[in-house]
């Protein structure tokens, strides 16, 4: 079992930043993939970003690519999203999640927090 608890939602303008963290426990993440999906209201969950633990190999959803930024710190077994130029469409619950670097199955879960920009 992992045990993901998201922070660092909130509201802010367009063009404004945001630093989302994940915290995990319960597992060692080194042979997980960490990744950040977001559902805005209506629309279905979407990918955003994803980073191998082990080798910090990161990868990103166009939409996001150049103004999001994933990261981890192995000794908080946490991971960040860092959100820069923020846009109305950016509006979202922003979920973390982990799987198995062996599966494309995302097998563990935060409850989400909120983003919300403002035009």
């Amino acid at each position: 079992q992992v045990q993901l608890v998201e922070s660092g939602g909130g509201l802010v303008q367009a063009g404004g930043s945001l630093r989302l963290s994940c915290a995990a426990s319960g597992r060692t993440l080194s042979n997980y993939v960490m990744g950040w999906f977001r559902q805005a209201p209506g629309k279905e969950r979407e990918f955003v970003a994803r980073i191998t633990w082990r080798s910090g190999i990161t990868y990103y959803a166009d939409s996001v690519k150049g103004r999001f930024t994933i990261s981890r710190d192995n000794a908080k077994n946490t991971v960040y999203l860092q959100m820069n130029s923020l846009k109305p469409e950016d509006t979202a619950v922003y979920y973390c999640a982990v799987r198995s670097i062996t599966t494309t199955q995302w097998s563990y879960w935060g409850q989400g927090t909120q983003v919300t920009v403002s035009s």
